[in-house]
């Protein structure tokens, strides 16, 4: 595989995620009133949802709120609404190194029967799969230590987004009734786990087993969690023979607001000297809203790669991806 291949394929993986953190030994108060009201909560909705008596028995009364975990949610990197677009370019630099190119070489080549089979199957690249898995665990070199069960009840009861973590717990909860071990089960401290950092919701759906042993363990299988990767792609609309996405390199002269309406109005004129790939951008184009799709009135427009600085170059996705 060429270098600026891979080099390209990692920097759609290097786009900002959430990856695990090391759970360090924590202080903990366990039973106290609050939390425990709400783990009550969630043994009668993960009963009603079919989990056996068994696991819950053996899972919730171990639960103990984790102060790290809700420490470490809310010191998550971002900031507030309008605030300035961190640059991508010196975080790809920071992510797509000569360490990870090279282990991302190796692992392709000592895996390229297996890669060349599933990309034939569902049309994800080599390239993407194998930069997806880099870039998650460094090819599951690490793939976090947090207990995915505490973890996730912790993050549930502390509300912010109370229905999606208490969703991924009773995920959780179903792994464990599929056969997979509560020590298996360990992750991010969001809830990320495996060699793709799948939530336990998403290995639900998406869970693809790549050696045909009859099970999709993305813990422990490199060919199952690679399989994994593409079907997710696959299932979210990844587009045969399309690329993740595109440099646009918009006018020395162009303003965030020129950009912007551009967008927002369906239309970016070729006089306005937007290009990608040295080729000049014209409205007509492929790209569409995934709203619009949605609502089943696609039509072209302009894809959202404007910045604070309205100056390229600025990575733009393609429909090859819905990310």
């Amino acid at each position: 595989m060429r270098t600026p291949r891979l080099r390209a394929a990692i920097a759609l993986a290097c786009l900002p995620v959430a990856l695990g953190a090391s759970a360090a030994p924590e202080i903990v108060a366990q039973g106290t009133d609050p939390f425990q009201a709400f783990v009550g909560q969630l043994r009668v909705q993960a009963l009603a949802q079919g989990i056996t008596e068994g696991t819950v028995n053996a899972v919730l009364p171990t639960l103990y709120f984790s102060q790290r975990v809700v420490d470490l949610d809310r010191a998550q990197p971002g900031g507030p609404p309008n605030s300035p677009i961190p640059k991508f370019a010196p975080y790809a630099a920071q992510h797509v190194d000569a360490a990870r190119i090279g282990r991302g070489r190796a692992k392709y080549r000592a895996l390229l029967p297996l890669l060349q089979r599933v990309e034939t199957d569902t049309g994800v690249p080599e390239a993407i799969m194998v930069a997806i898995w880099g870039h998650e665990t460094n090819y599951g070199a690490y793939t976090g230590d947090f207990d995915l069960a505490n973890s996730l009840a912790t993050l549930a009861y502390e509300g912010r987004r109370r229905s999606l973590f208490t969703t991924e717990f009773i995920a959780t909860l179903k792994l464990m009734d599929s056969g997979f071990s509560r020590q298996k089960l360990k992750g991010s401290w969001a809830g990320a786990t495996g060699y793709p950092q799948f939530l336990p919701s998403t290995y639900l759906r998406y869970g693809r087993d790549g050696d045909g042993d009859g099970r999709a363990d993305i813990w422990s299988s490199e060919a199952d969690a690679l399989a994994s990767i593409a079907n997710y792609f696959e299932a979210s609309g990844w587009r045969r023979d399309q690329p993740w996405g595109v440099k646009a390199m918009c006018p020395m002269s162009w303003t965030a607001r020129a950009l912007k309406r551009g967008f927002l109005h369906h239309a970016v004129p070729a006089s306005l000297g937007v290009t990608a790939n040295g080729r000049r951008l014209r409205n007509g184009g492929r790209w569409v809203s995934r709203r619009q799709k949605a609502r089943g009135s696609a039509r072209p427009i302009w894809p959202p790669c404007w910045s604070r600085t309205g100056r390229g170059p600025l990575p733009i996705s393609s429909p090859g991806t819905t990310a």
